[in-house]
């Protein structure tokens, strides 16, 4: 399995553990769901291509989006370690993930030490990138958070090669954006406006064009994503 980015190369002993990890593939069509919070599941996957985004729902139906979910990605490791999903995770775009046994993780943490740090790295960074979305829901202006979130969207989306021709972040909508930064649709609809008029995004009816990242990291006061290797599973 390959993509295209920045992930590091297996070793001949990684690669074939991986392969016997393997349980085959999985296609899920935009707006399907593939977690559903509280339920159990006998697998986990890493995502080969599409995106989707993890989100928690309160009673009265409104809806958290918590983070992204983009190629290289590991998902339903939480479900492997504590017996249920406290989250969902739907697909924005159609998905390919690759399928693994999660009963098998064990055998991974004992049989190839640098697999389990590689796990362990990637859960230690989506912490890191929780961290980083509390920051901007707590701390930063509307305007700011709507830049912080296109600008890691792009950072991400870049650095697994998923552009095209274009910087462009879709399909992703205005009620999206809404739901990530935890505000109302009309003041999510104001203040993307503001960034268009500035302009450092181009907005579509399914998604957004960049046209300024480096404006719109200065109006997140963010530095942007490091340049650094990923691991892949």
């Amino acid at each position: 399995m390959r993509l295209s980015g920045r992930f590091r190369d297996f070793t001949d002993h990684e690669l074939s553990f991986v392969s016997g990890f393997k349980r085959g593939e999985l296609t899920a069509e935009a707006g399907s769901t593939i977690f559903v919070e509280g339920s159990h599941s006998p697998h986990l996957y890493t995502v080969i291509s599409g995106w989707g985004f993890r989100y928690k729902m309160l009673q009265d139906g409104r809806r958290q989006i918590l983070n992204y979910v983009l190629p290289g990605d590991l998902v339903g490791l939480q479900g492997s370690l504590l017996g249920e999903m406290e989250h969902s995770i739907e697909c924005l775009s159609d998905m390919v993930l690759c399928m693994f046994e999660r009963d098998r993780l064990g055998d991974l943490y004992q049989s190839s030490p640098t697999l389990a740090f590689d796990i362990t790295w990637i859960a230690a960074r989506e912490e890191q990138i929780l961290d980083e979305h509390l920051l901007s829901v707590g701390q930063r202006t509307a305007l700011a958070r709507a830049a912080y979130l296109l600008a890691f969207l792009h950072d991400r989306a870049k650095t697994v090669g998923l552009f095209g021709d274009a910087p462009e972040i879709a399909p992703l909508t205005q009620q999206h954006v809404a739901d990530t930064l935890g505000l109302s649709l009309v003041h999510t609809n104001k203040t993307l406006r503001k960034l268009q008029e500035q302009k450092t995004i181009s907005w579509k009816d399914a998604g957004f064009r960049i046209t300024n990242i480096a404006k719109l990291r200065e109006i997140a006061v963010w530095e942007g994503l490091p340049e650094s290797q990923r691991p892949f599973i």
